[in-house]
């Protein structure tokens, strides 16, 4: 675009985001410069302290500003059922489903190691040790339904076999090749409720 530097390298700012294109970036662009300095003004500044003050959760993994997220440090949450899942986001869709009340595990990806994620890039010793030192009793493994995220749980599943636990896996009422995070409350609901033990082999 022919335009100022500086209007140029806000457009690019805004297309790292999921799913902006140039036209989607320029509109917010110019919508901001033109309407809505100060809704501008105040996207900065949350975006920074954000970027600066939000980090991991030390027991699950998820996104927060505090040491224990407000989940792992709620007296409510049974945390006997440990739900193991992706990404934050897939944390956000299972608690906007209101359905389940345990305690999570967030991988923050998938195995992929065409893309160099292996078991320790996703934490998966700190599940087990997780599993070692709290009375958890079962491991609802809610991996996407992809492919990565099948080689995940079945993964996971074997590391299991030695603890005297439950472990199973939410049911498919989820679509296969879907994410979580855009999955309808209802259909996460019917996917809790169906979900079955994997069976040892």
């Amino acid at each position: 675009m022919n335009s100022s530097p500086l209007i140029n390298q806000l457009i690019e700012a805004f297309r790292c985001l999921p799913g902006v294109g140039p036209k989607s970036a320029q509109r917010m662009t110019l919508h901001l410069l033109e309407r809505n300095r100060e809704g501008g003004a105040k996207l900065s500044a949350s975006l920074t302290e954000a970027l600066e003050l939000v980090g991991n959760c030390s027991k699950c993994r998820t996104l927060t500003e505090e040491g224990l997220c407000k989940i792992c440090s709620s007296a409510s949450r049974n945390r006997k059922i440990c739900c193991v899942v992706e990404s934050p986001a897939d944390v956000f869709a299972i608690e906007h489903s209101g359905t389940f009340r345990g305690v999570y595990f967030v991988l923050m990806g998938h195995l992929s190691p065409i893309d160099g994620i292996g078991p320790e890039e996703l934490g998966i010793s700190l599940l087990l040790e997780k599993i070692r030192k709290e009375d958890i009793e079962e491991v609802i493994i809610a991996c996407n339904p992809t492919v990565e995220g099948d080689a995940t749980a079945y993964y996971i599943a074997e590391q299991l076999k030695t603890f005297n636990i439950i472990v199973s896996r939410i049911a498919h009422g989820v679509p296969v090749g879907g994410e979580l995070e855009f999955v309808d409350g209802g259909t996460l609901s019917h996917a809790f409720s169906g979900r079955k033990v994997m069976e040892n082999s």
